[in-house]
């Protein structure tokens, strides 16, 4: 993307600096267009964080483009899997990742993360459960849900152990939608 790809909000509000974007997005492209050095894969762009300063880009128009540019290295790395090594081996492969998710799906509710620490932020616990739950009926009954389900989902707040700790939901939940996105 060029620069300017993105709407800004107003100098009084909070943004993505347009620069990081700006040079983000052009890196991305020439890596996907083989014209730069380098790899690019849809969990380094799930990991990309931008600065936020008075008057950048507009973050949702921005994450939205983050999502779609993740959902293209994802496709594009199980194109070229299936090329090296067959569908079947791709298949096998979700399966393996699905997997790997099962300890923490199988427990049950209000168990399946650790609590916050005393006074940080937390997840509500019922709503995260609420999407594990929704989690293991796609994996194990084939329920539809898709990668884009699982980004956009939120959660009440809560505080110490009242909830779950941020992070390992976080991380968690990447890893459920680098295996959706193999479904995809």
């Amino acid at each position: 993307m060029s620069q300017g790809a993105f709407r800004t909000v107003s100098r009084l509000r909070h943004g993505y600096a347009p620069a990081e974007v700006d040079a983000f997005f052009d890196r991305a492209r020439r890596v996907y267009e083989g014209k730069a050095e380098g790899s690019l894969t849809g969990r380094d762009v799930r990991g990309t964080a931008f600065d936020l300063v008075r008057g950048g880009y507009v973050t949702g128009a921005v994450d939205a483009a983050l999502d779609r540019l993740e959902a293209a290295f994802a496709s594009r790395a199980r194109e070229e899997y299936v090329a090296r090594h067959g569908r079947e081996a791709w298949t096998a492969q979700l399966a393996d990742g699905a997997r790997t998710l099962d300890a923490r799906l199988t427990r049950p509710d209000g168990e399946r993360f650790a609590p916050a620490g005393r006074g940080e932020p937390a997840y509500d616990r019922a709503d995260v459960d609420a999407l594990c739950r929704r989690l293991v009926a796609c994996f194990d009954h084939r329920e539809p849900m898709s990668a884009d389900e699982v980004r956009s989902a939120t959660f009440g707040r809560r505080r110490g152990a009242a909830g779950y700790a941020e992070a390992p939901v976080d991380a968690f939940l990447a890893r459920a939608v680098e295996i959706l996105l193999g479904t995809e």
